[in-house]
């Protein structure tokens, strides 16, 4: 095991604050556009970093992919990516309650993402008493190398990251969109610090 790794008290308590952010965050999306979300258990899975783009290759069949970095304090930090369907983009002005020319596709995609992100994490960083400033969010082309250059250009200098993967359907509507998150093995290795504070009060 390397310092990276995680037990399986820590990941059991990893995933128990990602299903309690994960709640929240669908709750409120379903309370905003007042119909339900159905959520599937997220996945957590640790990649290299010459591997991490042939993942996310895997997981990207979409057409628009929005970037979020996020800081907090003790060295937790990371890049959440938001991936919709191609199918699913003519479907954002209905879901958000937008007349059809009020705003561009840009301008919808972004103020989505960001309700899924900052609601998400806030609620993380609230479990861990921790909070949370975020960049930004940039909308990226589809194109794998194009997200690929974009991370490239992030402070995470890594060879692992923790890429958490979660996914939100809107009934109602069948939309459908992903959140991916990227934390790095520094940010990894501090969270680890964080749970096993909680994990002592048990």
């Amino acid at each position: 095991m390397n310092a990276f790794d995680l037990t399986e008290d820590q990941h059991d308590c990893l995933q128990e604050l990602i299903n309690v952010a994960m709640g929240q965050a669908s709750d409120q999306l379903a309370r905003y556009l007042d119909t339900f979300v159905y959520l599937k258990v997220p996945s957590i899975e640790q990649v290299k970093a010459e591997h991490l783009f042939d993942t996310l290759n895997n997981d990207l069949k979409a057409t628009a992919v929005v970037s979020q970095g996020f800081f907090g304090y003790e060295g937790i930090r990371g890049e959440a990516l938001l991936m919709y369907q191609p199918q699913d983009s003519n479907r954002l002005a209905d879901l958000l309650g937008y007349e059809a020319d009020e705003l561009t596709f840009d301008e919808q995609i972004i103020d989505l993402s960001s309700i899924l992100t900052t609601t998400f994490l806030n609620v993380f960083a609230s479990q861990i008493d921790n909070q949370m400033s975020y960049s930004a969010p940039r909308l990226l082309s589809s194109s794998l190398d194009k997200i690929n250059q974009h991370l490239k250009q992030q402070s995470f200098n890594w060879d692992f990251a923790l890429k958490v993967r979660i996914s939100y359907q809107v009934t109602d509507y069948s939309f459908n969109c992903d959140m991916v998150l990227l934390i790095p093995e520094e940010a990894i290795t501090n969270i680890k610090t964080v749970i096993d504070r909680i994990l002592a009060d048990f």
